[in-house]
């Protein structure tokens, strides 16, 4: 069964740059067997129902400002997957989903997938957030995708279980309130406690502070999904940075 990864993508500039994260995902790029096709649901594609990216050749969407011109002049030109696009839809449901031939791939994908598979010649689609959903019907969404993992797809959400820029300054440094909410949730994710993780909006005043919005949080809740009984979970890149910005991430399945 293909691995599975939840990614904490953090700075767009990760893309372009060595940095402690990149060197991370490029070494993780090395060990992951080949896929067959890559699946991404990122922090920063939000819809009205599900929609699931289905060109032949997805564009790369610089959905960000601020940053030099280094960065916007990145390209992904990675295929995409009409095949996997309809077999995704089916296990959804065409009621609740539509193909999608406008989106692409933005920087919560190509980021990362720049620096895992540079050569950008692996099929990749992405699946998009329904804000109509709770967070116990991404997790459930997440489940339903499982079958994929046995196909050869690697499924990827993208994102970052702390995400606070409202908070956040630019010293490698990281408040105790969002190193306390970090930990909290890889503890649950240790013991398996996704019901706990799922209803994180319970877990008081911090919660408020580490997701002040969930689409960064979503990504977590279909890997978590993907999950078999006691399947392995390695964590790397656990650090908070910029003061409000978790990069942990995890791999599920061993290579």
């Amino acid at each position: 069964m293909m691995p599975a990864l939840f990614i904490g993508h953090g700075s767009p500039m990760n893309a372009i740059e060595e940095t402690e994260f990149s060197r991370v995902w490029v070494e993780l790029g090395r060990s992951l067997p080949r896929p067959k096709a890559i699946v991404c649901i990122s922090a920063h594609w939000e819809t009205i129902g599900s929609q699931i990216t289905a060109m032949e050749q997805p564009r790369t969407i610089h959905d960000f400002y601020g940053f030099p011109q280094a960065l916007f002049n990145v390209g992904y030109p990675a295929s995409g997957s009409l095949i996997l696009a309809k077999q995704i839809q089916q296990i959804i449901g065409t009621t609740d989903s539509i193909l999608n031939y406008d989106w692409g791939l933005d920087h919560g994908c190509w980021s990362v997938l720049c620096q895992m598979f540079p050569n950008a010649d692996i099929p990749v689609i992405q699946l998009s957030l329904d804000r109509k959903k709770s967070a116990l019907s991404h997790y459930e969404l997440g489940k339903s995708l499982r079958r994929l993992r046995s196909g050869g797809i690697l499924i990827i959400g993208s994102g970052n279980i702390v995400h606070n820029l409202a908070k956040m300054n630019w010293s490698d440094n990281a408040l105790e309130w969002a190193v306390d909410f970090n930990n909290h949730i890889k503890q649950l994710i240790v013991a398996s406690d996704h019901p706990s993780i799922i209803n994180y909006e319970k877990m008081g005043a911090v919660s408020k502070l580490a997701v002040p919005s969930a689409e960064h949080f979503l990504p977590l809740l279909y890997i978590l999904g993907l999950q078999s009984n006691n399947e392995h979970i390695r964590f790397f890149n656990d650090k908070v940075t910029f003061g409000t910005i978790s990069m942990l991430s995890l791999q599920l399945g061993t290579v």
